[in-house]
């Protein structure tokens, strides 16, 4: 990992919350991005955001020669920001703990800022298995990337711009990171840049959700909460709590899903 006795390049930021299982597997990925970087090792921190894990989470990173920051809070967000808000890099880095990163991230995302046309982006992601059920759930989001340009995976931008836009809304549970890309693209829009999609560093995502929810639930899923997101915010909150911070992850009955 990247040396402290100098201000980085970048800060890679990862918010964790019990990822003791799928953590190394991302470390050993960014050790390969960081072996591959141009600029050298030390113009790369990494900073694990700590979100309460009851794992060995925090040991294993620190272990690993991460920087380790604790948030109480449980919202994805709130646990984002934590970790930005001790970074040191001029160019923020945002990963989830259950992905694994390109070798050529960092070269990729220092050309895509070396003009200042561009004001940020992403990566995209390839999932670590496909079946019928799980292709239909990434056909459903791929309109949704093509009319917005949002995507997922590797997010980046310059500290600057993360703290013009307020960062990431901690008053939402989940979307946060598209809330997110799209404020930073009117940002851009406002001065002629762009918002990118760095497609040949596509990171690879982990199918945990689909792997303790079934192939098959995500259309009821994004159906259900389309409904309660309208009629019913408190059952939308209890709903979100339950998938995305449930004690990695409690699984959503038939009743969660069934539209009412």
């Amino acid at each position: 990992m990247g040396s402290f006795s100098n201000p980085p390049m970048f800060s890679l930021i990862i918010p964790a919350y019990n990822e003791e299982s799928y953590l190394p597997r991302l470390l050993d990925s960014v050790d390969k991005a960081i072996d591959c970087y141009a600029g050298g090792a030390g113009s790369i921190d990494v900073i694990v955001a700590d979100n309460g894990s009851t794992d060995s989470t925090a040991e294993l990173a620190q272990a690993r020669g991460c920087w380790v920051v604790s948030e109480d809070k449980r919202v994805i967000a709130a646990v984002r920001n934590a970790g930005a808000k001790h970074a040191r890099g001029n160019i923020l880095v945002f990963v989830d703990a259950d992905s694994i990163i390109h070798p050529d991230t960092f070269n990729a995302i220092n050309r895509s800022l070396a003009t200042d046309k561009v004001i940020g982006g992403s990566s995209g992601v390839r999932l670590e298995r496909f079946s019928f059920g799980i292709a239909l759930a990434y056909m459903l989001m791929v309109p949704m990337v093509w009319l917005t340009g949002l995507d997922t995976g590797v997010v980046f931008c310059r500290r600057d711009d993360f703290e013009s836009i307020g960062g990431y809304n901690e008053e939402l549970l989940f979307a946060e990171d598209a809330h997110f890309l799209w404020n930073l693209k009117l940002l851009g829009r406002k001065r002629g840049q762009k918002l990118v999609r760095v497609r040949s560093i596509k990171a690879i995502a982990s199918t945990r959700k689909f792997d303790t929810h079934g192939d098959w639930h995500y259309p009821k899923l994004i159906l259900r909460v389309g409904y309660e997101l309208i009629f019913s915010r408190g059952s939308m909150d209890s709903i979100a709590r339950k998938y995305w911070y449930g004690d990695q992850r409690a699984k959503l009955t038939g009743e969660d899903l069934e539209d009412p």
